[in-house]
Parts: structure tokens; C-alpha cells; sequence
């Protein structure tokens, strides 16, 4: 192994940064959209049938 083939080094070496840029990119986008997922999931408080508690 005395020579290296730089070109296909090169080739890996950005192909890696894309894929590491795009993960990034793909996890911020859903956890925003998971965050907004909460948020609309939340349970809302049961409605009482008596309008008032009588003691």
C-alpha cells in the first residue's frame, strides 16, 4: 500500500460531509415537526357536566 488514490479519498471524504449534512438537516426538521406533534396532542382538561360543585 505505498500509493494512495487521492481522488477516490477526496470523493469519500465529501460524499460523508453531505450524508452528515443532510442527517443534520433531516433531525432538525423532525423534531420540530415532533415538537409541534406534542403540542397539538396535548390532552386538553376534562369538561364538568355540573357547572357548579355543590358542598
Amino acid at each position: 500500500m505505498d500509493q494512495v488514490n487521492y481522488p477516490i479519498v477526496i470523493i469519500v471524504v465529501i460524499a460523508v460531509i453531505i450524508l452528515l449534512i443532510w442527517i443534520i438537516r433531516r433531525n432538525r426538521k423532525d423534531e420540530k415537526q415532533l415538537e409541534k406533534d406534542i403540542i397539538q396532542s396535548e390532552l386538553k382538561p376534562e369538561q364538568n357536566d355540573d357547572k357548579e360543585i355543590k358542598p
